[in-house]
């Protein structure tokens, strides 16, 4: 491993590896292919925690709507109308990694196809419940992401109802 890059996927220097290279350049390409279609949708970027303590990340609030995908801490952040929300990245199906369609303004397991709102709530597929919601509390212009508080819409409604960050 090389400045946090696994030795096989080793791009020269850069910080990204190969394949998360090529994933997220397919995820922007497809993003730019439906902006004539859909300028609602919200957009896709990439971020990193800007601090890191026990299991708690910490981001900047997004300025407008849209989707921020952490992968190393494995968060989304998702900015719709005036809420902030932080899930996780797995569908609840079978823990595979969700994917954000902009311009489709949802979410969808690439592997069964079940579909989520951009709030995470269930639309239809093989999933039973909505995404899984972290906690999230504000800290000046940043929203703290606690990774040891997990709200499952079918175990705690009211929890799952109440875990965003009003913006």
């Amino acid at each position: 491993m090389t400045d946090g890059v696994p030795s096989g996927e080793d791009c020269g220097g850069c910080d990204l590896g190969r394949r998360s290279f090529l994933l997220k350049g397919a995820v922007a390409a497809a993003a730019l292919a439906g902006l004539g279609t859909a300028a609602h949708a919200l957009p896709v970027r990439w971020v990193r925690a800007i601090a890191e303590r026990r299991q708690e990340v910490t981001y900047p609030i997004p300025a407008a709507d849209g989707v921020s995908i952490d992968n190393d801490t494995e968060v989304i952040l998702a900015r719709n109308g005036h809420r902030l929300y932080a899930f996780m990245l797995s569908c609840p199906h079978q823990n595979t990694a969700l994917k954000w369609f902009a311009t489709d303004n949802r979410f969808q397991c690439p592997r069964h196809k079940s579909l989520y709102a951009a709030d995470g709530t269930f639309i239809e597929g093989r999933a039973t419940r909505s995404m899984d919601r972290f906690a999230v509390r504000r800290a000046g212009s940043t929203v703290v992401v606690n990774l040891d508080k997990v709200f499952e819409e079918d175990q705690d409604a009211p929890g799952w109802k109440g875990a965003f960050l009003p913006v």
